[in-house]
């Protein structure tokens, strides 16, 4: 049962200071304001988020024309209010620090040291603002040679070694390697960003502290190597890419059916043999050269071309819903398509829409946040640059119309 509209958030009375763009900053801000959190996202008047015009596509307006907000833009910045405030005028300055002294949280992308020119560092807020919990987002975070750099997820991919892993498995035609699909870097940056600022306020919280937080890409990117780092470091053996297998358990990858194609995730030795009951190959499980994940291990050549032919004769139905009932684990290939009108995916709520100040609704991919007490909560689409300006100005520290019309006038907002 979905609690009623008026139970508080779980971040409720937090307000964040936005001071990023592209995907890994909006990505943390846009689970904490998932969460009840108030995001005050700071935009360039005029230009805003870069990613506003990373398209097509665009919104369509209710006239028919594209508007300036991308798809990708969309994809991160529900839940926040947007203003636009010009950080290299001194005026935009101290705007700036009014709305940071009213605010629990600061969370920036720039480049390292950049933001010690308009006095918004962490080392100047933090003496006044003790209680400030500030989040730094980079490429490759604030200490190290490559610090000073500009970082991008791509970067981070290769540098982390994930591109490594990913693509056809070597020596197969075009396997070099690959990056993900999406910029997974970012997307996991901003996440363990989330988690970390959330820590930050219970410790500051307790303590009255606030502090620094300094998040990288490719701290991040090395960190989820999990078990293929953990692979390498345990046995001194350099992780090669194997295509779609899975380099701890046999048979685990994609296979080709009659029509199509399908995952096989045989996780345990119980698994396979059920898979070799359901195929009409019971001996297959009774073979010292397969009876186990070690031997089937020594022996994947083999038994993936035997599953391979397998699994050949049959359509994608008769495998994904026969293996399901056998208690095998087995799924059809998606496309985005087919993701979206998966009756899983629809029964779980994954696709929103929502009201844009372009006249039309936006669809908007959930978060997959599920809480019995205190649900995420779609409150803000995504703005339009500069959409909140008098709205926040006003609310946070009391500025009245006529105040904001001449700070308009003179380009600091």
């Amino acid at each position: 049962m979905v609690p009623p509209a008026m139970t508080a958030l779980p971040l409720d009375g937090i307000r964040i200071f936005d001071l990023t763009r592209i995907l890994a900053g909006p990505t943390c801000t846009q689970t904490l304001g998932d969460l009840g959190a108030d995001v005050i996202k700071i935009e360039r008047a005029g230009a805003g988020d870069d990613t506003r015009k990373w398209g097509p596509p665009y919104v369509i307006g209710k006239d028919g024309k594209p508007t300036n907000e991308s798809a990708y833009y969309l994809a991160a910045n529900r839940n926040k209010r947007s203003i636009s405030l010009d950080l290299a005028k001194p005026e935009g300055q101290a705007l700036a620090k009014r709305l940071i002294a009213k605010s629990d949280v600061m969370i920036e992308n720039f480049k390292v040291g950049d933001l010690a020119k308009f006095g918004l560092d962490y080392g100047t807020l933090s003496a006044e603002f003790p209680r400030l919990v500030y989040c730094s987002i980079t490429g490759f975070g604030q200490t190290g040679p490559y610090a000073p750099r500009a970082g991008y997820d791509m970067l981070a991919q290769g540098l982390g070694g994930i591109m490594s892993i990913t693509g056809p498995a070597e020596g197969t035609p075009g396997g070099q390697p690959h990056k993900v699909g999406v910029g997974i870097a970012d997307i996991m940056t901003g996440m363990y960003a989330a988690l970390s600022i959330v820590a930050a306020l219970r410790h500051r919280d307790r303590t009255g502290e606030g502090q620094h937080i300094d998040m990288a890409l490719l701290d991040t990117q090395v960190s989820w190597l999990a078990n293929e780092g953990t692979n390498y470091l345990v046995s001194g053996k350099v992780p090669v890419r194997q295509g779609n297998a899975h380099p701890n358990i046999v048979p685990y990858e994609v296979f080709g059916c009659a029509d199509g194609f399908v995952i096989l995730a045989v996780g345990n030795d119980g698994q396979f043999g059920k898979f070799c009951d359901f195929a009409g190959r019971p001996e297959l499980a009774k073979d010292p050269k397969f009876a186990t994940n070690p031997s089937r291990i020594a022996n994947r050549a083999e038994i993936v071309r035997i599953v391979g032919d397998i699994l050949r004769e049959k359509p994608q139905a008769h495998w994904v819903e026969g293996l399901a009932k056998a208690g095998v684990p087995c799924s059809p290939v998606n496309d985005i398509k087919q993701v979206f009108e998966d009756p899983q995916v629809v029964a779980r709520g994954m696709r929103i829409d929502m009201p844009h100040a372009a006249g039309v609704d936006v669809p908007l991919i959930a978060s997959p946040i599920k809480m019995s007490k205190t649900p995420p909560r779609y409150r803000h689409a995504p703005p339009v640059c500069g959409q909140h300006t008098e709205e926040v100005l006003g609310e946070l520290l009391g500025l009245d119309a006529a105040a904001v019309a001449d700070l308009r006038r003179r380009g600091v907002v």
